[in-house]
């Protein structure tokens, strides 16, 4: 079995030449986060096909069982698992692959990661909850006016 190719599949080879062809071989981190996410789609897809097939399946229980239907929901489940090996395999390369496309880079610590709001900065964003809440109990104050002077009518 093999796998699929990553890029440029449909193109035949030799189509490209010289830095083309490498700069067809070489798919950027981007690219491949994409293809590794359209992947595990891919095997959530068939797995769910995959246990669909396994709970319409009857149990033998001593009920006569034709041999075409058995062998017919065999093969489409091999074939599943087969589908599902190969996708498995794919993403293990595209993994491999973005590792080896960010292994110069610099880890980033998880602290550097998170937003820091200082104290300064709370304060601020106080202020302005207070002015929103002020602005909003007037105009609640004004809206019941003017229901209050509706009802008098």
């Amino acid at each position: 079995m093999s796998t699929p190719p990553l890029a440029g599949a449909g193109i035949p080879p030799g189509a490209f030449s010289g830095t083309q062809a490498q700069a067809a071989r070489e798919v950027n981190t981007a690219s491949l986060c994409r293809i590794g996410q359209e992947t595990v789609q891919d095997i959530v897809f068939r797995t769910m096909e995959i246990f669909q097939l396994l709970r319409n399946m009857q149990l033998p229980n001593g009920v006569t069982y034709h041999t075409g239907t058995y062998q017919d929901r065999l093969g489409k489940l091999q074939e599943h698992l087969r589908q599902l090996s190969i996708l498995f395999r794919k993403l293990r390369l595209v993994y491999d692959k973005c590792n080896e496309n960010c292994a110069g880079l610099d880890p980033v610590p998880v602290e550097q990661l998170i937003p820091y709001v200082e104290e300064d900065g709370s304060k601020h964003d106080d202020r302005g909850a207070a002015s929103q809440l002020r602005f909003a109990s007037e105009e609640r104050r004004e809206i019941m006016e003017v229901n209050k002077v509706r009802k008098l009518k």
